[in-house]
């Protein structure tokens, strides 16, 4: 393991170890003046993160952009101090941290027995909605985790997730499609963070007025095994409780491919995934290239982008 490596699995160690046992108020103090740190220094996580906000918010002044970007690394070090300490939550605390909107849809979902595939873009604390659903509604899920660098930060992860009672594939490998396929038939729940495509090979949207790429895997899911799928959207306020939406289930296309059926299901969760970004972009945590113009290197700027292990 390289220096560099053993800093940052270092650096997440400490932070499992030592702001999980930080009272609250503290903790939150403590993310704020990070976050504000951070965004002064104007780093490329942070011109990246603007970058995507003037893509959700295209007639935005330079001033409300910088507003954005602030509010922006304060919603990211949010997401992290809750993160650090989710561990260490009561089963209390972990109830009475989310309200979630319209719900029914995954309820019915999963009475139906058929599985139900949630998806959700990079919104806010979607580690602690995995945990109030296994917890209040005591429903079990499986999600996948990118393999990062170092392993052992990997490691990390994947037991922080399964702590909180989820279970964790890798996303690599290729076998995680066939086993999320096999939990659906079950009838069971699959989460999946699914606005930014880790392949290459996802499937090209109509983002914000732009061409993006997204995963295909919650679509081809739900059409492989006939789950319902449902877009999920989080959002802060100024209180502790996050918030949430599960939006109406995405219509399966009555004909066509299923290259076709994939490609019109995805622009459904996109457009579901904008209209929650567009209402709380500053809790849009996309601290990486994700349009195709940005991903091309002749027309990227010239900043390489910051790195986040969320």
């Amino acid at each position: 393991m390289s220096a560099r490596d053993r800093l940052t699995d270092g650096l997440y160690g400490a932070g499992w170890s030592t702001v999980r046992k930080l009272p609250e108020p503290v903790a939150v103090r403590l993310g704020r003046t990070v976050a504000d740190v951070a965004w002064k220094q104007r780093g490329a996580g942070v011109r990246r993160l603007e970058s995507n906000y003037a893509r959700v918010v295209p007639d935005a002044s330079p001033e409300r952009l910088a507003a954005l970007s602030r509010a922006g690394m304060r919603s990211y070090l949010r997401y992290w101090m809750e993160s650090f300490r989710l561990p260490a939550w009561s089963t209390e605390r972990i109830r009475s941290g989310f309200a979630g909107e319209d719900l029914h849809h995954l309820t019915d979902g999963m009475d139906a027995g058929k599985g139900v595939v949630l998806a959700l873009p990079h919104l806010a604390n979607w580690d602690l909605a995995g945990a109030w659903v296994t917890t209040e509604l005591g429903i079990p899920f499986t999600t996948v985790a990118e393999r990062l660098k170092p392993e052992t930060l990997y490691d990390r992860f994947v037991a922080y997730r399964e702590g909180l009672g989820m279970e964790v594939l890798p996303h690599s490998g290729g076998t995680a499609f066939g086993t999320l396929a096999r939990r659906l038939r079950d009838g069971g729940l699959v989460c999946l963070v699914a606005d930014r495509d880790l392949s290459a090979s996802g499937v090209e949207v109509d983002f914000f007025g732009d061409t993006a790429r997204m995963p295909a895997g919650p679509a081809l899911l739900a059409l492989q095994t006939g789950a319902r799928l449902l877009p999920v959207t989080l959002w802060y306020d100024e209180s502790p409780v996050m918030k949430g939406r599960v939006h109406p289930p995405v219509v399966v296309p009555e004909s066509g491919t299923r290259a076709e059926k994939t490609s019109v299901m995805t622009q459904a969760l996109a457009d579901a995934f904008a209209t929650g970004i567009a209402d709380h972009p500053e809790d849009w945590h996309m601290l990486q290239r994700l349009w195709l113009k940005d991903l091309d290197p002749a027309k990227a700027p010239a900043a390489a982008d910051g790195q986040g292990a969320s």
